[in-house]
């Protein structure tokens, strides 16, 4: 046998050997041997590329985590239990005010205090190797990258418990590969430092699980037990547990309950929890934690009538002081974070992502780190305050409209009210001492005296016309103005009652809220950047933009203001040109006490002492008189120092009154959520002016603080004057110190100067002597060719050069100077001359009443007056401005009209009075006096040349003043027209 397998074995050799010496044979070696070689290199190849990779990755997530500190056990350890601890807040003096106004709702609980259900369907769900794997799962995290990098439709995920609860409790949300590798860092390290046990605990206290029945954020397993099924965690079933465990994957999808208290989503939409919890009963059932029997029961039980019914939550107090105290701590918790890291004030408020990443970090700390948060709200003033704008009767109407809520499909009544903001802040310190947030919080949670930004219509002029003017020496409160219409590169403003009322002063332009004068101003100082003032004082939507605008002069901001900024703006002024920043948090301690942030006033020079008490005095003018907000002393119980200013924004978007005292600044704003509904439609709307409702409420503001804070109000205390700030005397149509022909015209005043940088030294050259006519109710200088019977001589006029002086580069109608209501039309002749056409005036009509001539006005623009003929023989003069009638006797009558050029028009229709008429004999008339030598020769109604030869006798009367239009009554006129933008 043996031999037998020999030869066989030996055959075989012999046949490979032959076979080697083949040709195909040796081709086939050397091809293999090619083959063989590349396999090789192959595969070193492969394993330097998996070495190269490795290295690499290795390298990247070293540099991910670089920065990472090594934390120690303990403080690993006290970040993920630190979820128990809740802040609390306080009013000004420690008053207690209660705990953070969480987004979300958590009860802690140790893990035996949970269902084993509840425990085996989170493990089932969300990591099925949480007891094996030592933080992470890599073939997860690969799959998860991979997906990542490939852009992958589906992404599964590769998070294990341990990764989800440091990212969670230590990290944040953001999504980076810094962020995750970060995670997995830590994920490691904490499996060292805590057990099992622990970490899932942990996990199950700090899981979000949608809202309760109440529409309330939950997170915890405790809250989910309570808020859905009402019962313990404990207590869970199979088929609840199974449904609170698949909610984390999307909370608000399969959670059963809508937002905002709206109650149970309906049928359809709650299968998608409950399909949700039939995947985790299946998971369950796969990983051994249930049987077949188990499962098939749980599916078939309707845990839909588990849910709890809807029912009312008790709605906070203080919604609007607990949000704004949490806005407020989460911003300075995120610098003081960020200072903690090394990270710079500019680059914390210049890198968006920086700033968000430490602010998500501040919200954490808030609501866990259990801070004190001391405020400077005064909680009897904010009650009271509160309690008179809930109960203020004239906000003006409520409008509704019904919308349907996209996640519930239902048809909702929504109240569309006036919204209302305020603001008291005490001057000396910035603290803001009390706010009104809105009308009611559920309607609206924007807080309108904070969040709100809203144009501030002439409530800006102090601040960004008529101070820094002060302050450049531009003007002093006395100094004229110039109100006639203008166009500024296509900007066309108008005032209210769209009149122009000439040379006025600053004074009396601010207090009456003048557009034109305030836009006129604006235009001198425009190129010296008076916008930065607005910067210097904070307000924080201000931008370079609104420097180019002409139109936010008169409150045409961009973005606008908030009423904290606007009355914040206010008190730079009583502090004597300092900017002190309103704040609302005194200081942050945390749980041992310590403080770890305590506010810290910076003031900042804006205007001197000297600008700012005369702008202050020029808005008590506002409070008086003529101005917008007389009606306001009157609806006060008391009578403080007061300087305020109006505002109204285009179309009556907005309504706002600003005042201070030298203590406290109290700012008030009305409107509409849509700043395009108007608050008001015009004086036959019925409705109550938006000014008289903002001086009411503020007066009733006012008296409630002074009734609560009396020792901060200090209603006795007066502005003290600064030595700088001096009276002088000046001529007031020119604003140049007097000169004897001024003081003879009557025309000096005295106000007040900055005497550091303006006071009137050269002498007014703008005033002469003056033949005058008057023409159409304004005095204009008399032509060579004026008929004398029309002339006052010896009047006030004012030479070309002042009107070009006072209109500046705008230019405008000169004639409207000294013709307008500023006060001079009757005394004081303009600097041009009046345009005639020299054109015959048009004729008029006359008629007889009893022995009382009238006639009807020339259509003609440039009448000075009439004569009246008896028979054909002139016998009297009216003057323009005097009443268009004149006594007679008998005989036939006519009149013709006379224009500055002395051009008459055609004689009137002829009208006679029936009696045989006597010798021609002038009458006495009111106003005129009779002629005493009539004309030589009859008139002809063919004549064109003027006459020659005036009346006999100068009219002995004086002439009778021009009808005029009564002003409208302070408390009815509004402030400014619309802020117009270009």
């Amino acid at each position: 046998m043996n031999s037998e397998k020999n030869n066989r074995i030996k055959q075989l050799e012999d046949k490979f050997e032959q076979a080697k010496k083949e040709p195909w044979a040796k081709k086939l070696r050397i091809g293999t041997g090619v083959l063989w070689n590349l396999f090789v290199i192959l595969i070193i190849f492969a394993v330097i590329g998996v070495v190269f990779a490795g290295s690499v990755g290795a390298g990247y997530f070293a540099s991910l985590v670089a920065k990472e500190p090594l934390r120690s056990k303990e403080e690993l350890r006290d970040q993920i239990f630190n979820y128990e601890e809740t802040s609390e807040m306080f009013f000004a003096k420690n008053v207690y005010l209660g705990k953070i106004n969480s987004d979300i709702e958590r009860r802690q609980i140790t893990l035996d205090k949970v269902s084993q259900y509840a425990i085996d369907a989170v493990l089932a769900t969300e990591d099925e190797y949480f007891e094996e794997h030592k933080g992470i799962v890599p073939k997860a995290i690969f799959r998860g990258v991979f997906q990542d990098v490939t852009n992958s439709d589906s992404q599964t995920g590769g998070s294990t418990l341990t990764q989800q609860l440091v990212k969670n409790q230590i990290l944040t949300n953001e999504v980076s590969y810094e962020r995750k590798a970060k995670e997995i860092l830590l994920a490691m390290r904490l499996e060292h430092f805590m057990t099992k046990d622990e970490i899932l605990e942990a996990y199950l206290n700090i899981i979000p699980y949608g809202r309760d029945v109440m529409g309330q954020n939950i997170a915890g397993i405790e809250t989910a037990a309570r808020g859905i099924f009402g019962i313990k965690a404990i207590d869970l079933t199979l088929p609840q547990a199974a449904y609170i465990a698949g909610i984390p994957q999307a909370p608000y999808t399969y959670t059963p309950f809508y937002s905002k208290n709206q109650g149970i989503k309906e049928r359809e939409k709650l299968m998608y929890g409950v399909n949700r919890m039939k995947t985790v009963l299946f998971r369950m059932r796969d990983a051994g934690y249930i049987s077949e029997a188990e499962y098939q029961e749980a599916l078939a039980y309707d845990v839909t009538k588990d849910f709890r019914q809807p029912s009312r939550r008790a709605t906070e107090r203080y919604p609007y002081v607990t949000q704004e105290i949490q806005n407020r701590t989460i911003e300075i918790l995120a610098e003081v974070l960020a200072e903690k890291d090394g990270i710079s004030a500019e680059r914390f408020e210049e890198d968006s992502k920086v700033k968000e990443k430490y602010e998500i970090m501040a919200d954490r700390s808030m609501r866990t780190d259990g801070y004190r948060i001391f405020s400077t709200i005064d909680k009897d003033l904010y009650d009271k305050m509160n309690e008179v704008a809930k109960n203020f009767r004239h906000y003006g109407f409520t409008y509704t409209s019904e919308t349907v809520d996209e996640e519930s499909g239902k048809t909702i009544t929504t109240q569309n009210p006036v919204q209302v903001g305020a603001t008291m802040i005490e001057n000396h310190t910035g603290k803001v001492l009390s706010f009104i947030g809105g009308r009611d919080y559920e309607i609206e949670a924007l807080n309108h005296s904070t969040q709100a930004f809203r144009q501030n219509g002439s409530s800006i002029k102090p601040l960004l016309v008529y101070a820094p003017a002060i302050e450049y020496g531009v003007i002093g409160a006395g100094s004229p103005l110039v109100d006639v219409k203008y166009n500024w590169h296509g900007w066309k403003p108008g005032n209210y009652f769209d009149r122009e009322l000439g040379v006025l002063s600053a004074r009396e332009s601010l207090a009456r809220s003048q557009n034109l004068s305030t836009g006129r101003l604006y235009n001198q100082i425009f190129d010296r950047k008076p916008i930065e003032f607005l910067k210097k004082m904070n307000f924080s939507k201000v931008t370079d933009e609104d420097a180019q605008i002409p139109a936010a002069s008169l409150g045409g901001l961009k973005y606008g203001v908030t009423v904290e900024e606007n009355t914040n703006a206010f008190a730079t002024f009583a502090n004597g040109g300092q900017f002190i920043e309103s704040y609302m948090i005194e200081r942050i301690e945390d749980m041992k006490g310590n403080i770890v942030y305590e506010h810290k006033a910076k003031p900042v020079e804006v205007f001197s002492p000297e600008t700012s008490y005369i702008i202050t005095d020029m808005m008590r003018d506002v409070l008086r008189g003529n101005g917008t907000a007389a009606r306001l002393p009157g609806l006060m119980n008391f009578r403080p120092d007061l300087a305020a200013k109006t505002g109204t924004s285009q179309h009556y978007g907005d309504a706002w009154l600003v005042g201070y005292n030298p203590n406290v600044s109290l700012g008030v704003w009305m409107g509409y959520k849509n700043q395009k509904t108007p608050l008001y439609n015009g004086y036959g709307s019925g409705q109550m002016h938006p000014s008289e409702r903002t001086a009411r409420l503020f007066g009733q503001l006012m008296n409630t603080a002074n009734t609560v804070i009396p020792d901060t109000i200090k209603a006795r205390d007066t502005f003290k004057r600064p030595n700088g700030v001096v009276t002088r005397s000046f001529c007031s149509i020119s604003g140049l110190a007097p000169s004897k022909a001024c003081a003879s015209a009557g025309l000096v005043r005295s106000d007040l100067f900055n005497s550091k940088v303006m006071v009137p030294t050269k002498v007014d050259d703008s005033i002469v002597s003056s033949a005058a006519v008057r023409v159409n109710g304004r005095m204009y200088q008399a032509l060579a060719s004026t008929p004398r019977e029309f002339v006052t001589s010896g009047g006030v006029g004012v030479t070309a050069e002042y009107g070009k002086r006072m209109l500046g580069r705008l230019g405008g109608d000169a004639s409207k100077l000294l013709a307008g209501r500023g006060g001079y039309s009757n005394s004081v002749v303009a600097g041009s001359a009046f345009p005639a056409d020299n054109v015959a005036p048009a004729a008029v009509s006359s008629g007889l009443n009893g022995s009382v001539l009238t006639w009807t006005p020339s259509s003609s623009n440039d009448v000075i007056g009439y004569y009246i003929y008896q028979n054909g023989v002139r016998i009297g003069t009216v003057r323009d401005g005097a009443s268009r009638s004149y006594n007679v006797g008998y005989g036939s009558y006519y009149v013709r009209a006379v224009d500055i050029t002395g051009l008459l028009s055609g004689a009137s229709n002829t009208v006679t009075n029936s009696a045989p008429a006597p010798q021609p004999k002038p009458e006495t008339n009111s106003g005129q006096s009779p002629e005493s030598k009539p004309d030589a020769t009859p008139d002809k109604e063919s004549e064109a040349k003027p006459e020659t030869k005036p009346d006999a006798k100068p009219e002995t009367k004086p002439e009778a003043k021009p009808e005029t239009k009564p002003e409208a009554k302070p408390e009815t006129k509004p402030d400014t027209a619309p802020a117009e933008k270009e």
